[in-house]
């Protein structure tokens, strides 16, 4: 493996790992408006 590939793998996992993070933030914004629950369970 090259220098060149080794970089573009980590950038491509570090991608992945940000859209992932970037999706939950976005739900329990979303939840927090809106009264919700995160995972869709019912605590009560």
């Amino acid at each position: 493996m090259t220098l060149m590939q080794k970089r573009l793998l980590i950038l491509l996992i570090v991608a992945v790992i940000a859209f992932v993070l970037g999706r939950l933030a976005v739900r329990a914004v979303m939840n927090l408006l809106l009264g919700g629950t995160l995972f869709g369970g019912n605590f009560l």
